[in-house]
């Protein structure tokens, strides 16, 4: 398995994630977030000595998501403000608004069927709050590595061993104890307009100069797939109209194409369903859940995963187009 360079991108906003892990730090961005502040008043909101206070803003300074706002002067001293930087807004989905609900953070792919089960499960756990945030799988399990989240979902694979996920999982997390739990199989495919009116047949027509494509996120599974194959098939990135224009999320494909401001895209035959597009199924993945070993001693996560098992989900997913729920719910080791 290779993990290529240009998807390992964005190494300084992994370096902040990795900051924030720190729950005092964490908080303090998210106070910051709201209003400048005073290392004084930060430290009478959390109940920190002014000391604590100050050597963690200045690790939020280091990794850029802090700076010094306004220097006010009051006689005898001066009164410093910091506040959190724009950059700070670049990975606001991991700064969660204050709330008295026990929070379960998820980062990773985009998934109809796991939207579907977070509503159901927090309609029924009123006291619990999923916040899911789809950045791809790649950049869920390096999340999921440096503490930003609970869990992380992928469908990641891996041509040499012919695996989705697992030799993924044992490059990042080298020795710990992880479990994979299949949330589903799923199909994805070409998403296109009824009627296919641009006579669109299979993956080379996305070198046709006059065919407006719209593609995923790098990092996310989708365009790993896709990338693999495009080398397969000798066709460049330069080639082909729309390779740039990235999007996070299978929706936001479908509904590119169904506003017409694409001809193609390749997405879930779920998504394209819902948007009431025409498709061409390409492959069938699997879609796990990742969970680090420590993390199931969390009783509320675990309520989750119960969930997931039970025959209501196992129905919910068999009325999403081009879903599987034989193996939900089945769970592996990998170390």
């Amino acid at each position: 398995m290779i993990i290529q360079s240009d998807t390992m991108r964005q190494i300084n906003t992994l370096e902040q994630i990795k900051t924030i892990s720190d729950v005092r730090r964490f908080e303090i961005l998210r106070h910051l977030m709201t209003k400048p502040s005073t290392i004084s008043q930060i430290g009478r909101q959390l109940d920190e000595f002014p000391a604590a206070i100050r050597y963690h803003i200045k690790k939020l300074e280091a990794a850029d998501l802090v700076e010094l706002k306004e220097e006010r002067e009051s006689p005898g001293f001066t009164e410093k403000y910091y506040s959190a930087k724009a950059t700070a807004l670049s990975i606001q989905r991991t700064i969660l608004p204050l709330t008295d609900k026990k929070a379960i953070i998820f980062m990773g792919s985009h998934d109809l069927v796991w939207e579907q089960i977070i509503k159901d499960f927090c309609n029924l756990y009123p006291q619990l709050k999923i916040f899911n945030f789809p950045i791809g799988s790649l950049d869920g399990l390096i999340a999921l590595r440096q503490g930003a989240c609970q869990l992380a979902g992928s469908h990641l694979y891996d041509p040499d061993m012919q695996l989705y996920n697992q030799p993924y999982v044992k490059h990042l997390f080298p020795g710990q104890n992880t479990h994979l739990v299949r949330l589903a199989n799923r199909v994805q495919g070409l998403l296109f307009a009824q009627e296919n009116p641009k006579g669109i047949s299979d993956l080379n027509d996305l070198s046709r100069s006059e065919i407006r494509f719209v593609n995923r996120n790098a990092g996310s599974g989708t365009r790993i797939w896709l990338d693999n194959k495009l080398s397969e098939l000798g066709i460049l990135g330069k080639q082909i109209n729309g390779y740039t224009k990235e999007l996070n999320s299978h929706t936001a494909v479908a509904q590119e194409i169904k506003l017409g401001f694409a001809d193609l895209g390749i997405g879930l035959i779920a998504a394209g369903e819902a948007f009431h597009l025409d498709s061409i199924p390409l492959f069938e993945e699997q879609y796990d859940l990742i969970i680090p070993g420590g993390n199931l001693e969390d009783q509320d996560l675990m309520a989750v995963m119960d969930y997931i098992s039970s025959q209501s989900t196992r129905k919910t997913i068999g009325n999403f187009p081009g879903y599987d729920s034989h193996h939900t719910g089945a769970s592996l080791e990998v170390r």
